[in-house]
């Protein structure tokens, strides 16, 4: 029975002197009532009546979320800030015996700094400065809470609250703003719209002149090819007469034609030249002097037993005797009468 006494005493005194630290974590401890040691995870044996585990400390990293905080700005608008603080313990026996609650003196010092922050800005700079504002608050709360083991990572403004006047006329506000913005913009895209049609009627016109140019330059060297290849032609056709009649004029040469046959031919040409819308015709005395020729073959052509009349014989006597009476200076004769 005392073996048994003694066996349970000892796993008393085992159980409580052995002590385990989980991770994350750290225990401060007391040795008759002074500071002895910080654990950190891991096995460690505790001395029964004499050492006591002051405070078990949590070393990650920890959120405080405070209640909104009245504030006055410069403009002297009062609006409540509900802020969010990470930190961290990084020195267990300071936050053990650095400040009495830790926690509670973040959040008082929080309020502290917010407003000495929000004080020296106006409404709208609030409003507009919360990286700022939240870079600020880091800073001075990082300082502050140094000797308490305190490492301040991240402070962020969650809810900024102006009052219910001033909400209401931001709201207003951003109403008539965006009105405002809306109406500009559309006076931007009537102005951009018009501008394009503009621009685009103008483009259309210089196209269309210069389509119309192009056309009356196409047109004019078409005919001006026209004309060309017209001209070519009557040349061409010149050329042809001329060589015909320079053809026709050798071919006489060649056949041995005398005076009678070129007079006739001059004749002819006469004839044609008669043919034409002049009223008078210059006719030159060789041309004069072939009457009597004409007369002669024309007697010579009529049969002897054919009779002559006395308006034939008068007809044919008469070139004959305006042939020998007329000098050797040119004759005006009308146009219309038969020569």
């Amino acid at each position: 029975m005392p073996f048994i006494v003694f066996l349970v005493v000892v796993i008393v005194l085992i159980s409580t002197t052995i002590r385990i630290v989980s991770e994350a974590c750290a225990m401060v401890v007391e040795r008759l009532g002074r500071f002895h040691t910080v654990w950190r995870p891991g096995i460690h044996f505790l001395i029964p009546f004499a050492d006591r585990i002051a405070k078990r400390i949590n070393l990650k990293e920890q959120v405080a979320d405070f209640p909104p905080q009245p504030v006055i700005t410069k403009d002297n608008v009062t609006m409540r800030i509900d802020s969010v603080v990470f930190f961290v313990i990084t020195d267990p026996k300071l936050y053990a015996y650095g400040v009495e609650n830790p926690i509670a003196a973040i959040e008082n010092l929080t309020a502290t700094t917010l407003r000495n922050i929000i004080g020296s800005m106006d409404l709208d700079t609030t409003l507009t400065s919360r990286d700022e504002i939240n870079t600020q608050m880091r800073s001075l709360l990082d300082v502050a809470t140094d000797p308490w083991g305190i490492k301040v990572n991240r402070v962020e403004l969650k809810n900024i609250l102006p009052p219910e006047a001033i909400r209401e006329a931001m709201e207003k506000q951003m109403k008539a703003e965006r009105e405002k913005r809306e109406a500009i913009t559309l006076a931007e895209g009537k102005k951009e719209a018009a501008i394009q049609t503009a621009q685009g009627n103008k483009e259309a016109a210089i196209l269309n002149a210069e389509a119309d140019k192009k056309k009356t330059i196409l047109a004019a060297e078409a005919q001006k090819e026209k004309e060309i290849q017209e001209a070519e032609g009557r040349a061409q056709a010149i050329l042809n007469v001329q060589r015909a009649e320079a053809e026709g004029i050798r071919l006489l040469k060649e056949a041995g034609a005398d005076d009678a046959v070129l007079r006739i031919r001059s004749l002819e040409a006469f004839v044609k030249v008669s043919e034409g819308k002049a009223t008078k015709i210059i006719i030159p005395s060789d041309i004069q002097n072939m009457a009597g020729l004409l007369s002669s073959l024309k007697e010579t052509l009529v049969s002897p037993s054919t009779p002559v009349t006395d308006s034939d014989s008068g007809n044919s006597s008469t070139p004959a005797a305006e042939s020998s009476s007329t000098s050797d200076a040119p004759k005006e004769v009308n146009g219309n009468e038969e020569a």
